[in-house]
Formats: C-alpha cells, structure tokens, sequence
C-alpha cells in the first residue's frame, strides 16, 4: 500500500534521546500543533504510527509500542506523512496562509504577465522557503535553464491566487536570466 503520492511529508524522525524510546523530531511543515497524543502519522514504509507523547518544547516524540529504546532504535530516519485532508483539517490557516500543497502546480507569472514557468516544488533552506520553478517550455527554448529557485520573501512574491493557482511575482525573470 504505497500511498505517499497522495500524502505530504511532515516530519523525519533523528535519532533517540534517552532510555524511554524519545526520539528527536525535525519538523517539515509548519504546524507543530497536529502532533499531539493519539495522532496517527504513515510512515514511508507504509506503516501507521501512534503518538504516544511529544514535547514541542525540547522537540522529542515517542510512539505507541516503541516506548523502549531498543524498539524506537527501528524508527530512526522514519519519515512522517500525514493526508492533504488531515492538514486541511486540522491545521488553522490565517488570512492570506495556505499550504504548500496548494502552490504545487502553480503558474509563474512575471509582472510583464510573461508566465515563467511552474512551481514543481518549494524547499526550505536556512529558514527561507523557495519556489523550485520548471521553467516555461519557451524559455528553455531560448537557451534559459530549465529549473531555478525563487526565494519566497517579499521582494519577489507580490500574490498567490488560489482558485487560479497562479503565482504573481516581481523580478522573476532577472532570477531566471542569472540561473
């Protein structure tokens, strides 16, 4: 039962920390709130798992029947998935917020209303979250890399229309130009 496709990645599980199965969580999302007690994670290897307890305050979990360090041991460099829906859910979005989910698939358009490209996925790096653009079949055409970054900060992103999926940003295609 693979089902990660239509799952997104939430947190990876580091290494153990003391004798009571805790082990480290690195976070990849940004709603610590959905993991609390009797939660329920997939795991890339296609197994379900219950939190037992999490401290967001020193960042440690542990998991129904890995309460032992040699059993948590087996959950190191555990990937969590949770669905779009839980997230939807269970995740409070202020206005103007939206998930990453959403922005997948999302056209760039420069403000010369030159689509750029579109967002195949977003990453973040030392704290900033940047747009990875598969860059318009035309642009490459003309001799433009086919994949670039664009940070996701003010100075670039001007909107993100949800129901058109499209992305408005400023100084696009200067970052494109340089890749």
């Amino acid at each position: 039962m693979n089902k990660q496709s239509t799952l997104i990645e939430v947190a990876k599980v580091g290494r153990l920390v003391g004798l009571k199965g805790e082990l480290k969580l690195h976070l990849q999302c940004d709603f610590p709130e959905q993991f609390k007690k009797g939660k329920t994670f997939t795991t890339d290897k296609g197994e379900v798992l219950e939190i037992f307890s999490y401290n967001p305050e020193r960042g440690l979990i542990s998991f129904v029947g890995f309460q032992e360090r040699e059993k948590a041991a087996k959950l190191v460099n555990t990937t969590l998935f949770t669905s779009k829906e839980d997230s939807l859910q269970e995740c409070a979005l202020k206005e103007g917020e939206f998930f990453w989910f959403e922005m997948i698939g999302a056209k760039v358009i420069d403000e010369g209303n030159l689509c750029l490209g579109i967002v195949d996925e977003i990453e973040r790096i030392a704290g900033i979250d940047y747009l990875v653009i598969r860059t318009d079949a035309d642009l490459v055409q003309k001799g433009l890399v086919k994949l670039f970054y664009l940070p996701y900060i003010e100075r670039y992103i001007l909107s993100f229309e949800t129901l058109s999926k499209e992305v408005y940003v400023k100084d696009g295609l200067g970052i494109l130009e340089n890749s």
